[in-house]
Order: C-alpha cells, then sequence, then structure tokens
C-alpha cells in the first residue's frame, strides 16, 4: 500500500477540485463542489481559496441559497495562462497551446525526417513548432505555465530521459535537458499512454468511473491504467506496455524485436500488412505512409469493398482477443478506445472487437465492463501531455506553498462514480 505524505493527499485534493470545476457544465459554488467530490465544505473552502489567491479560479457571479447570502460561483480562469501539449510522434510532430480552461488556442503540426530519427531532428522540430505557437497566438513566453511533452516508447519521467524508444534507435536519451536548452520553459515528459489516460482521468471517462483502462490504437499501440481514480504507473514507469504482449506465438515481427506482439496486429503497420496478406497485388494496400494505408481501407470498406471489410472484421478478432486479456486482467469498469485507428475504422472495427471480447473474456469481468470510444476533444495525446503540465504547476510550492498544519487532510469518496450506459464488453 502506498504511504502519502499530508501534502500528497492536498495535492491529490486540489486536483479532485479542479477536475469538478472542468467537468461541470458551467461555473459551480462551493456546496455544489463539495457534493460532487465528496469532500467535506471546509475542506473544499480551503482548496478554493487557494486557487483564487493562485489566480487559477475566479468566482463567476452568484446563486440564491434559500434565503441565506448569495453563494459565488467559481469557474476556471482561463486567462491565468497557456499551457503547451506535444505530440511526439513516429513521423510527426503535433503541438497545441491551450490557455488554462484547457481549449485549444492554436495547432502547429511538423513532419519529422524520415528513417533512424536523431534526437537532434526531435529537438530542432519540437523547438521550431513552440516558436511558432508563440509568435502565432502571441503569447509571451514567460506567460507560458509549462509545456508537457509525449514521447513514444518508455520514459524515465522524473529525469525526462528517453529509455528506449521502437520506433528509432534512441537508448537513455536526455530529451528534457536537451530541450530545456532550447526552449526556457518548465518542461514534463512521458509516453502517449499516459498522456491519454491522464486526458480522461480530466476530461473524458475518468470524471465518472475509479478503474478504467485506455487503449491508445495508432503507429504505436499500450494501454494506460488508472486504479481507484490514480495513473498506475509501474516500479520503473513503464506499466502499460499491452502493445509489447504476445498475441500469436512465432507470429509478426515486432518493431520491438520480438514476435506475435499486439502491436504488429492492431497497429497502422499491423493493419496496413493484414490488409496486403488478404489482397495481395491492392496497390491502396501498399505505401510508406501506413495511417494514410489505414485512411484508404477506411474509405473502401465504406464504398463496399468485402476485401476491406474481411481486413477490418479480423483486425476487430485481432483486438477482442487482447482487450479481453485486459477484461481478465484489471477487471476494469470502462476500457476508452481511441486515437487514429478507432477514428479511421469507427463502428464496424468497434463491433467486432466487442464480439471478440464476448467470446474470450470471463463472464464475470466481462459484465462489469463497460467499452467505449474516446470522446476527449481533439487530440487526447496533446491534451494529456498539456495536463502534465498543469498539474506540475498545481504542484509548485512558490505558487500554492507548503501544507499548513490547520489544514484538513484528503476524505476519501464514499462509494464509486457510476459508469454511464454504453456498450458491455
Amino acid at each position: 500500500m502506498i504511504k502519502r505524505t499530508s501534502q500528497d493527499i492536498r495535492r491529490l485534493n486540489r486536483f479532485e477540485v479542479l477536475r469538478r470545476v472542468y467537468a461541470g457544465p458551467g461555473a459551480m459554488s462551493r456546496q455544489d463542489i463539495a457534493t460532487a467530490t465528496g469532500l467535506s465544505f471546509a475542506t473544499v473552502a480551503n482548496l478554493t481559496a487557494e486557487l483564487l489567491e493562485a489566480g487559477v479560479l475566479v468566482e463567476a457571479g452568484h446563486e440564491d441559497s434559500s434565503g441565506g447570502r448569495p453563494r459565488a460561483r467559481l469557474a476556471v480562469n482561463a486567462e491565468r495562462g497557456a499551457l503547451i501539449g506535444v505530440d511526439i510522434a513516429e513521423t510527426s510532430v503535433h503541438a497545441e497551446l491551450f490557455d488554462l480552461a484547457l481549449e485549444v488556442r492554436h495547432s502547429v503540426e511538423r513532419p519529422l525526417p524520415p528513417g533512424d530519427v536523431r534526437p537532434s531532428d526531435v529537438v530542432d522540430v519540437l523547438a521550431g513548432c513552440v516558436e511558432e505557437l508563440l509568435s502565432v497566438s502571441g503569447v509571451p513566453r514567460e506567460r507560458v505555465l509549462g509545456a508537457g511533452v509525449s514521447v513514444p516508447g518508455m520514459v524515465e519521467r522524473e529525469g525526462g530521459v528517453s529509455s528506449f524508444s521502437p520506433y528509432w534507435s534512441w537508448h537513455e536519451v536526455p530529451l528534457r535537458a536537451l530541450l530545456d536548452e532550447r526552449l526556457g520553459l518548465p518542461l514534463w515528459l512521458d509516453n502517449p499512454l499516459r498522456a491519454s489516460t491522464v486526458a480522461e482521468l480530466w476530461f473524458g471517462a475518468g470524471r465518472e468511473v475509479d478503474d478504467l483502462v485506455v487503449l491508445t490504437l495508432r503507429a504505436g499501440v499500450g494501454a494506460g491504467i488508472a486504479i481507484d481514480g490514480q495513473l498506475y504507473r509501474g516500479f520503473t514507469n513503464s506499466a502499460g506496455e499491452w502493445g509489447h504482449t504476445c498475441l500469436a506465438l512465432d507470429g509478426r515481427l515486432c518493431t520491438c524485436g520480438n514476435r506475435g506482439c499486439v502491436e504488429a496486429y492492431v497497429s497502422t503497420r499491423g493493419i496496413a500488412r493484414t490488409w496486403r496478406e488478404l489482397a495481395p497485388g491492392d496497390e491502396r494496400a501498399t505505401g510508406e505512409d501506413d495511417a494514410a494505408v489505414v485512411a484508404a481501407l477506411a474509405r473502401a470498406a465504406a464504398e463496399q469493398d468485402p476485401t476491406a471489410a474481411a481486413v477490418i472484421d479480423r483486425t476487430g478478432r485481432y483486438l477482442g482477443a487482447a482487450v479481453a486479456n485486459l477484461v481478465n486482467l484489471f477487471n476494469p469498469r470502462v476500457l476508452v478506445l481511441g486515437n487514429q485507428v478507432v477514428d479511421l475504422l469507427g463502428e464496424r472495427l468497434l463491433t467486432a472487437t466487442y464480439e471478440a471480447v464476448t467470446r474470450h473474456a470471463l463472464p464475470l469481468p466481462h459484465r462489469a465492463a463497460t467499452l467505449r470510444r474516446s470522446t476527449v476533444a481533439h487530440n487526447a495525446v496533446t491534451r494529456g501531455a498539456a495536463t502534465f503540465a498543469l498539474e506540475g504547476f498545481l504542484n509548485d510550492r512558490e505558487v500554492f506553498g507548503p501544507v499548513s498544519r490547520t489544514r484538513q487532510p484528503r476524505e476519501r469518496r464514499d462509494g464509486r462514480r457510476s459508469g454511464s450506459a454504453d456498450a458491455k464488453a
């Protein structure tokens, strides 16, 4: 069991209060926040006072209180500062500038060089993206509260080191130090699995349930895991490498060097290979851009091409068998499927996946689990990366100070939040 200090508890409470304000339909009173979080009114009053003093929250009018004094309504102060979220993918860098309400203000995407990309290439492209965001938006650098950067592969979070990349020959690259020399901004690094999961915790399915698994399906494949409302990282921050678990013994060669990995079958690369296997000679299934091939597959299926439909159905069977393993292993309330593959292949893929999960998962965890598409707006990875920066700002002792002896510790929420009635796994 993890032992948390009073500062840890207060930090988690601060996150929970702000998450509820983000989730609300509009400005919320302190009483509303206390009801939504399960925290006492006194605890909420202390935390909102901190957030108001730091300029994160602002008063946004008042409401009647059944004869008493009008209650102040609180909202996120969007103008308090800016946040940057960066998604380093296999072939490009996508960066977005957010206000503090986590609304996208500007976006930019630039390609990476082909082949074995060097760290210096990524640093150059990323720095160019940030400079463009600041220039186009007119936001001064000192107004940026922080930047979150998602890096594919395994990341040593505390040191900001890219320990291993499945795409490039990177080992123990001190990426945060290299970026710090160019950007001069507070930086937080992690990978897309955890970025997508944090985005769900703050802005998606994690608002409703405490135990969920978030699947990233694009050039890389993996699972972000949240237990009891908290991101599970594992001992070395490498939890969630589900894409590199074995689906087919002695199967296809994967980018990690092993054979038969889930990623070799349900990533954009894996799906393009399945199409080539089922339709040898079909020019639509060829090309170096796997995402473009999968987009062509989606168009072909929409035009009632039977082979394209068969490719999607087979991919769903692969994916469903792999998802059933997660259902059996983690017993989550919700599994969220998102990113490029789901966006392109849509409902046909999800239907085939649901059917395969039903065949392979054990009855009890299967009945408890709900599968749903991600509803996080825009790019979940950049939004999650920006949320890393938001969390880092909320942890800043210079802004929020040490925990006072008079302040109350975190209170456990009573019961669990209920999930919505989506498709059952």
